[in-house]
């Protein structure tokens, strides 16, 4: 076995909770290895057990993604009875998009997996889903109103719904169609929202009574790139972090408040764009890493100064796709033709491994399984691209496969067409496509506008396939 992996050992000698059998875990960056029992994860670190009785404080992000998938399937469980898995942001607890769900169908029956209900007042726009203890928030305009809800996974019953201030349809292009993008993020009880127009709200998310706002505009003089503020607030620790762009680039919030904690300065950062905050520890710093349009950042945690830039010069009209980090690396990528990089990180500069067009994501996200990323690519499919190098493993583009969006749960990505809401089931495997089954969503939103398409990203928690086009979010039962 190669050394152990730097950790922080902790001398606990207090009674611990039940740990998970040992196992061998991985530091990306260094391929090292350790045996060790899981304890619990708490926050952004796992504590592993050593034989020697010690206990190791490791950052998730600091291990392989096979062992940030394991600890997925650990998060968040027993907190709502049966096993229950929580998503309580933007692309998943590690922002990486990958479901903790085990035991699912590896092949629907002709017809698709099961229907279990369909909510069909959830308002108009893009919004996604957080789900936590059962419930299910999102964000939708109802006539002129931005509305927050919470919907009952289990039969699709509104729980409570609020008034999150008007959607004047103004200030932010409605050609595609209107209402908000983001995502509610909770956190220790609360529901953070973000607004098409900037309204950036705290509420207590049992009641959905608003606790605290703020104005991404009017309070931070921030600017929204041509199709709104997209992006989900990003939780860490006792900091609500968002981007509003124009004259402040970042700012960090204290959540419970909302009073500013800090407001980072980046000479050339521009608009907020639309890519959600990620946080990650790279070289043992706490940091913020941000895309804008034609520049990725990080930033320290603790303070907002910049520690590392690196330009993304082919970026224009539209940067939205969330970076994918694992160890001291970063990738990114974006549509209207500019491609992808990856990005490595050491000693507070940023060099590029390499960079090319393979990939060209338009807002559908990248994964990483493995060795490899999955994703659409504007004209090329749906892509498989090495993680190493870059170059394209696989592609697929046909009748059934288009572009659109792709989740991963169980081995298998779930791929949804944007343009008639065909939803496929695909091996996740460098070997080649395999697919698995498909069906159409259905309903299908009358009122969408015309030049919009279904582009919610599909969610896959404790067995149920959400999906959403507008009004219209229904639940399908994918458990094995």
């Amino acid at each position: 076995m190669k050394p152990i992996f730097t950790a922080s050992l902790l001398a606990l000698t207090l009674a611990l909770p039940a740990p998970v059998k040992a196992r061998t875990w991985t530091q990306s960056a260094t391929n090292r290895t350790l045996e060790a029992e899981l304890v619990k994860v708490t926050g952004n670190k796992a504590l592993l057990k050593l034989a020697s009785g010690q206990v190791a404080e490791v950052p998730i992000q600091s291990l392989s993604a096979d062992d940030q998938a394991f600890l997925l399937t650990q998060t968040h469980r027993g907190t709502t009875g049966a096993g229950a898995a929580s998503w309580p942001q933007w692309r998943g607890p590690m922002q990486n998009d990958i479901s903790p769900d085990q035991g699912l169908l590896k092949e629907w029956p002709q017809d698709g997996p099961k229907k279990l209900w369909t909510f069909e007042n959830a308002g108009m726009g893009y919004s996604g889903f957080s789900i936590v203890d059962g419930t299910l928030f999102t964000l939708g305009t109802r006539g002129p109103d931005l509305h927050v809800m919470a919907i009952n996974t289990n039969d699709g019953k509104e729980i409570w719904s609020r008034k999150a201030g008007n959607d004047e349809q103004k200030g932010y292009s409605t050609g595609w169609g209107h209402g908000p993008r983001s995502t509610p993020t909770f956190s220790e009880g609360k529901l953070y929202v973000l607004g098409p127009q900037g309204s950036l709200d705290c509420l207590d998310a049992a009641k959905g009574t608003v606790l605290w706002s703020k104005d991404l505009v009017k309070d931070f003089g921030g600017k929204a790139g041509g199709w709104g503020f997209s992006e989900s607030p990003l939780v860490d620790g006792n900091r609500l972090v968002v981007a509003p762009g124009g004259q402040t680039p970042i700012v960090a919030l204290d959540k419970k408040t909302g009073e500013v904690i800090w407001k980072s300065a980046i000479d050339g950062a521009g608009p907020a764009e639309y890519a959600t905050v990620l946080a990650t520890e790279l070289d043992g710093v706490r940091q913020y890493i941000k895309l804008f349009q034609t520049l990725l950042v990080g930033v320290n945690a603790e303070t907002g100064a910049v520690i590392w830039r690196s330009p993304w010069t082919r970026g224009k009209t539209a940067v939205i796709p969330t970076p994918v980090i694992e160890g001291n690396q970063v990738y990114i990528t974006s549509g209207y033709g500019a491609g992808s990089k990856m990005v490595e990180v050491k000693g507070g500069t940023a060099t590029d491994l390499w960079d090319n067009t393979e990939m060209k994501n338009h807002h559908g996200g990248v994964i990483k399984i493995g060795d490899h990323l999955y994703g659409f690519s504007d004209g090329g499919g749906l892509v498989c691209q090495s993680w190493a190098t870059g170059s394209m493993v696989w592609n697929e583009k046909n009748q059934f496969i288009q572009k659109g969006a792709v989740h991963f749960a169980d081995g298998m990505l779930y791929c949804l067409n944007e343009a008639d809401g065909v939803v496929t089931l695909v091996e996740a495997s460098p070997k080649g496509y395999s697919a698995k089954g498909q069906f159409k969503l259905d309903p299908q939103s009358p009122n969408r506008h015309p030049q919009g398409k279904v582009w919610t990203h599909p969610l896959v928690l404790n067995g149920k396939l959400f999906l959403r086009d507008q009004e219209f979010i229904s639940c399908f039962d994918v458990k094995g």
